[in-house]
């Protein structure tokens, strides 16, 4: 996340309960200087000194394991198992180390925060993490917008100015990234947003939120590739042919991870729910 909450309303486990959380890195990693919060030892401490308080710690928690454990305790354990690995998990810190990357490579996608975001999202898929969002919200403050998609203002310059040349040069490098390194037949990559604009032009040259049309862009593991679906009508405010709702959109994903969409989800109290409720869309797939 480069920018805006955290986390960003939509973006947690919501009815899953928080420890099926996402870990929110709020970072900027086209700093040099940059590291990941918290996945350094302090200084003074020693890998073998945190092994001692690890080893402690279990034998503390030994008399608590044979007791009923409290969802909360349950919880803070995920993340303090999830900080555990990454300070001492050689792996994980390594997937962090931007410094591995060449110049060239660094270049190729863009020294934006969403670019930067970006490779860094391919080396923790490298690394074996099986979900990644790279989220941008911002870009430069100067800018109208903040730099950012939402774009209320001067719609037209930012997304001919940087929006859209960014976003191209970035998508296409991780594609042909994933591609050349053997990973893109087993990734699916998703290129989404929350919604569309409006089909009118504001009084600040801008386009306001539009929730009835807008485009997500699919490719990798499963997908077809190379074709449009689906159409709007000619003031692009209306779903024309092959409308797709949301629903669809996440059914058609579970489907290539491996879980029909009804497959059942339970909540932290136990009710069961269909991971979605839309159907899969047949016609992107491989």
């Amino acid at each position: 996340n480069n920018g805006g909450a955290n986390p960003w309303p939509g973006t947690d486990a919501g009815l899953l309960g928080r420890r099926h959380d996402p870990w929110f890195l709020e970072c900027d990693p086209t700093d040099p200087n940059f590291t990941v919060p918290g996945g350094e030892l302090q200084e003074g401490m020693v890998m073998s000194r945190l092994d001692s308080r690890l080893s402690l710690l279990n034998q503390l928690r030994e008399p608590l394991d044979a007791l009923e454990r409290q969802v909360s305790t349950t919880v803070y354990d995920n993340y303090q198992q999830q900080a555990i690995d990454l300070v001492a998990g050689g792996r994980a810190r390594k997937a962090f180390d931007m410094n591995e990357e060449s110049d060239e490579m660094r270049d190729r996608y863009t020294r934006t925060k969403f670019g930067q975001g970006a490779l860094l999202a391919r080396r923790l898929v490298e690394a074996g993490v099986s979900l990644v969002q790279v989220q941008s919200i911002t870009e430069d403050k100067s800018k109208p917008n903040s730099g950012g998609w939402d774009t209320h203002e001067k719609h037209s310059e930012s997304l001919k100015g940087w929006l859209m040349p960014v976003l191209d040069q970035v998508y296409s490098t991780l594609i042909l990234d994933l591609e050349e390194r053997g990973l893109l037949d087993e990734t699916l990559v998703c290129l989404a947003t929350e919604f569309g604009h409006t089909p009118k032009i504001n009084a600040k040259l801008g386009r306001d939120h539009w929730g009835r049309v807008f485009s997500i862009a699919l490719a990798g593991g499963g997908i077809r590739g190379g074709m449009v679906y689906g159409s709007s009508d000619k003031h692009a405010g209306e779903p024309l042919d092959n409308p797709v709702t949301p629903a669809d959109y996440l059914a058609t994903v579970f489907h290539l991870m491996g879980y029909p969409p009804e497959t059942m989800v339970h909540d932290v109290i136990g009710r069961p729910h269909p991971i979605s409720r839309g159907k899969v869309v047949e016609a992107l797939l491989s």
